[in-house]
């Protein structure tokens, strides 16, 4: 049965490859002869392996079967006759050996695109690093798919230098607890460590898998197990310490059985989305598992009633809405998480869902159409949506939205500003969060200066690495001078910073002048000032300083 399926897997496998990056290496032989060409490659190839090079016939075929891009580039090499292709394989195949490794890698389920990733070095056949073959033909006898024992090489190297002796017996041991020979196929394709004797993470599966029947849940194939282990692997991977998680799972099964990976994968995103520590996620999925059917994409709120729903009072929230104007109004429920960090209130927010009110995500939504309404940004929307651009700005807006801001006013204006995809936007905004500015200093930053946005990732990192670096600043001084980030890093902050930092030095000036004042200053209001230092200056800057290769600090 198992043979049966791994002729299933190779079907589709040959027909993705054939059509993708073997139609690209094969562009030479007519596309009605490719097929048969692939098949007496195949068959050339088996012969090969299994005749040449005395690799037993199964795992010879098996290799051949599904190494079709690999084997691609080797047909590539041999000119193609409608009447004796096959000849010219097995003639090549024995004067020009191939790199078995290759052939193997692919064949057990890596991707092409990784495979030089793993070849070893100067290592051409097989024979060369037996104990990888070897523990993969071990595998496929204990009934793993054999274009699936990558799943397993990719994650856990060190289970192919173990000897095959000892491969089955650490599976003998693992039967005879009560798994089934697919139940543990699957588990060991998702948790290869298991193999490395991890007793606790046994334990943990065992109490899921065996100790609470878990079994008797899940169909006997072994596709099913993988997806059913890659749902407990999600929990796993949290890396939750504190916490028993095989324990919770064990105590609710049921989020296993009902919720497909990526339904789990997206709620523990969304929740993780918060920025709260990942045993809160862990515990407050697992404490009420009403949350899982709460719809958290579509749903509108108001901030305002949805903070005072949790109790929020009058004073805290006028100082919110003081702070962060461009918060407030309507969003979605998808986009909450960024809402509250936004308004630096996600922990807050967080510890208010685990004592109950998570279930105001529920029952609460923007109800009263007059409720939080912002009539300037209706028409502007209105705008927006007949303009001859509406699609591209449109999603623009809900990049904004998705980052926090509401629907007002304010956030259209920082709309008109901002340029690039929503893509583009995206990966500038996670560049600056992930350099260390929170997503609520963030938010505020780019209400302030919008045009922080229209600079390129590589352009912000320098900026943010001269600042801090080179002068010596912390990153909290851009909650003062935002708009450092919108100037030209090589032309006017470098050398005016440099500049100034001479004037210091050489005693021509006596005040140390912010950073705000030497970079926002207008050129004319600029090179005034130097001149009122001394009336040389501005000569020697545009001379010196302005030139990108000078160094005022190696001078004499």
């Amino acid at each position: 049965m198992m043979l049966l399926r791994g002729r299933k897997i190779f079907s589709y496998t040959t027909i993705r490859h054939h059509s993708t990056s073997a139609a690209k290496i094969l562009n030479k032989i007519p596309y009605k002869y490719r097929a048969r060409a692939i098949k007496q490659a195949q068959e050339a190839l088996t012969d090969y392996l299994h005749s040449v090079r005395t690799i037993p016939y199964t795992f010879a075929e098996n290799i051949s079967k599904y190494s079709v891009v690999s084997l691609s580039s080797v047909m590539a090499k041999v000119q193609f006759t409608t009447s004796d292709f096959s000849k010219s394989l097995h003639r090549f195949l024995r004067y020009h050996p191939v790199n078995e490794f290759e052939l193997f890698f692919e064949s057990i389920g890596i991707d092409v695109d990784e495979i030089d990733g793993v070849l070893p070095v100067r290592k051409f056949f097989l024979s060369d690093e037996i104990s990888v073959f070897n523990a993969a033909c071990v595998l496929y006898c204990l009934g793993v798919p054999w274009n699936k024992i990558g799943m397993m090489y990719k994650q856990e190297k060190t289970i192919f230098g173990k000897d095959p002796c000892e491969l089955k017996e650490i599976w003998s041991n693992f039967i005879s607890y009560g798994f089934t020979s697919s139940s543990l196929i699957g588990i060991c394709l998702v948790f290869p460590n298991l193999l490395n004797g991890d007793e606790a993470l046994f334990n943990g599966l065992k109490r899921v898998i065996i100790d609470v029947d878990l079994i008797s849940d899940v169909d006997g194939n072994v596709d099913s197990w993988i997806d059913m282990c890659r749902k407990i692997r999600l929990f796993y991977d949290l890396d939750c310490r504190k916490l028993d998680v095989f324990k919770m799972i064990g105590g609710s099964k049921n989020i296993l059985v009902e919720y497909s990976e990526d339904f789990l994968a997206e709620k523990i995103d969304y929740f993780c989305g918060f920025d709260v520590t990942k045993e809160e996620v862990v515990s407050l999925l697992f404490s009420d598992l009403e949350i899982l059917k709460y719809d958290l994409k579509s749903p509108a709120f108001c901030v305002v009633g949805l903070l005072k729903c949790l109790g929020m009072n009058e004073k805290e929230f006028s100082s919110l809405t003081e702070k962060y104007p461009y918060v407030f109004g309507r969003n979605r429920l998808a986009n909450l998480p960024y809402v509250m960090r936004a308004l630096n209130l996600n922990q807050w927010f967080f510890n208010k869902l685990k004592t109950g009110g998570h279930r105001l995500l529920k029952s609460y939504q923007c109800v009263n159409s007059e409720e939080d309404s912002d009539k300037d940004y209706a028409e502007s929307l209105v705008r927006v949506k007949s303009s001859r651009m509406s699609i591209h700005t449109l999603s623009k807006l809900d990049f904004l939205h998705g980052i926090g801001y509401g629907e007002n006013v304010l956030t259209m204006k920082v709309l008109k500003h901002v340029h690039g995809t929503s893509s583009q936007l995206k990966d500038r905004f996670d560049c600056l969060n992930h350099n260390g500015i929170s997503i609520s200093k963030l938010c505020k930053m780019i209400s302030l200066a919008p045009k922080i946005l229209n600079q390129q990732p590589e352009i912000l990192e320098k900026k943010l690495r001269f600042l801090c670096k080179d002068i010596g600043s912390s990153l909290d001084y851009l909650d003062v001078f935002p708009a450092y980030l919108c100037f030209d890093l090589e032309k006017r902050i470098k050398p005016r910073y440099k500049f100034h930092m001479w004037l210091l030095e050489t005693g021509l000036c006596e005040r140390e002048y912010s950073l705000a004042s030497i970079v926002a200053t207008s050129e004319i209001m600029f090179m005034a000032r130097i001149h009122r230092i001394n009336p040389a200056a501005p000569k020697k800057y545009l001379e010196s300083f302005l030139n990108q290769n000078y160094d005022p600090f190696q001078e004499t």
